[in-house]
């Protein structure tokens, strides 16, 4: 699995206690970027990294990396110029079967989902300087996921730093079947939907994930790469959102289509 950093100075411990409380009961808490003000990004990875020790203690485990703020316009809304991302935990992965999965809506405090592409690793990459040309040569597979996401903080009032604190808003995902072919199909042109009874609530083609998804995951390698963590075989990335975000209730049944790939259809129960 891939490297992950250690926990965060004591300066944090009770940030880290509170998302981590509001994880386990379901309760959202006050915006931390307004229980502690002047909470720098750096600071707030430091919070999502304790958080991340917490859940590494109780033997939970790190299957990769997700990747957010992909969208130009949602950079604007929140002032920045680059992504974010968090982790993908294994309690937090929803199996499929025959291309169905069912999630219990009541492990969430106010979910909604995003489809995006999956990129399975082959082979160690370690940035920074790589391409997408090199990332497409080191993946396995992808695939078609849908990410929900969810917030810790009550109501959606976030900030930047308050979405990387909180492990970048991530809920829990799903995957269809891996395709060795799909990454070499032109990711810019890929098309994603997501339906609801017949209706298309939700449409968008790679080239809203940073030009393609490969782009994406690219610049998540060489950010990690910075620091001094690599991707492994086996490790995981979603790159982020091809369509907008939906809000969801208990007893939706989703169905999310990607080009050339099976559908996944998704139901809260």
């Amino acid at each position: 699995m891939m490297n992950v950093s250690t926990s965060p100075t004591d300066e944090f411990a009770d940030l880290v206690s509170a998302l981590n409380e509001a994880w386990r009961s379901g309760i959202g808490i006050r915006p931390i970027s307004e229980q502690r003000p002047g909470l720098t990004v750096a600071d707030a990875y430091a919070i999502q990294t304790g958080w991340a020790a917490l859940r590494r203690a109780r033997g939970d485990r790190i299957l990769g990396r997700k990747i957010g703020l992909t969208s130009i316009a949602v950079q604007r809304q929140l002032g920045v110029s680059e992504p974010d991302y968090g982790d993908l935990w294994d309690s937090d992965f929803y199996p499929t079967r025959d291309g169905e999965v069912t999630v219990p809506f009541s492990r969430f405090i106010d979910p909604r989902i995003e489809a995006e592409v999956a990129f399975l690793f082959r082979d160690e990459v370690k940035g920074p300087g790589k391409t997408p040309e090199q990332i497409l040569a080191a993946t396995e597979a992808c695939a078609l996921a849908i990410e929900i996401v969810d917030s810790r903080i009550a109501d959606w009032k976030i900030t930047l730093v308050d979405t990387i604190a909180d492990n970048a808003s991530f809920g829990g995902y799903a995957l269809g079947p891996w395709d060795r072919d799909l990454p070499r199909a032109a990711p810019d042109s890929l098309e994603m939907k997501i339906m609801r009874d017949g209706d298309v609530l939700a449409s968008g083609m790679g080239n809203a994930v940073m030009g393609n998804p490969a782009i994406a995951t690219t610049w998540l390698v060489n950010r990690l790469g910075e620091m001094g963590v690599s991707i492994a075989p086996g490790d995981v990335i979603i790159s982020g959102a091809m369509t907008k975000m939906l809000p969801v209730k208990s007893g939706d049944r989703f169905v999310v289509s990607l080009s050339g790939q099976p559908d996944l259809t998704l139901t809260f129960t």
